[in-house]
């Protein structure tokens, strides 16, 4: 009986370092993948406030988010997050606020305020785009940090559009904990998020 258990445990134990290092290596390899196509649309997806003030993770994907929008004059930004704790406005809004200071014109940036995980900003981003353009089948490019994209792009393809990734760098006091946490993160939204 004893045995068996040690021969469960050490089976599971396989199972995890298996799974790990498999869903580590596509989370590296996605968030190395830079792709700059021609959009009508980009994505950014909400992160951590203080207060107000974006987290260093979400000043990252606004950096990058504004390098490629005054690279390609003719695309419009979802921004999208909803008001999480400790935050005295939504995420959108902050984002608004940082894109616009940067020179984008307001009239691109469309703001998605209610989602509060990654799956709902991707859908509530694309419901956003489908009210203004009915007929759109857009590709879309989405702007998150580099451990984020491979989930991001797994979620998009799951809601039915084709997504290009634009990884924005993750800051080195964050990237342990963010690399850990991404890994779970990737096994709940492949299990439940529909």
């Amino acid at each position: 009986m004893k045995q068996n258990i040690i021969k469960w445990f050490i089976f599971l134990v396989m199972v995890f370092l298996l799974s790990f290092v498999l869903i580590l290596g596509l989370i590296l390899f996605e968030g190395k993948n830079s792709e700059n196509p021609e959009v009508d649309y980009i994505i950014v997806l909400g992160a951590r406030l203080y207060g107000d003030v974006p987290s260093p993770s979400l000043a990252e994907r606004l950096k990058t988010a504004c390098a490629y929008l005054k690279e390609h004059e003719n695309a419009s930004v979802v921004v999208s997050g909803g008001q999480g704790p400790g935050e005295t406005i939504t995420e959108a809004e902050a984002m608004k606020k940082y894109l616009s200071n940067k020179g984008i014109d307001e009239n691109r940036i469309i703001r998605e305020d209610q989602s509060t995980s990654t799956f709902e900003n991707l859908r509530f981003s694309l419901t956003k785009i489908q009210e203004i353009d009915p007929n759109a089948n857009p590709e879309i490019i989405i702007v998150s940090n580099d451990f984020h994209l491979f989930r991001a792009k797994m979620l998009a393809r799951r809601l039915g559009v084709k997504p290009y990734g634009l990884p924005a760098k993750t800051p080195p006091t964050s990237m342990l904990k963010s690399y850990l946490r991404e890994y779970f993160a990737v096994l709940k939204s492949f299990l439940l998020d529909r």
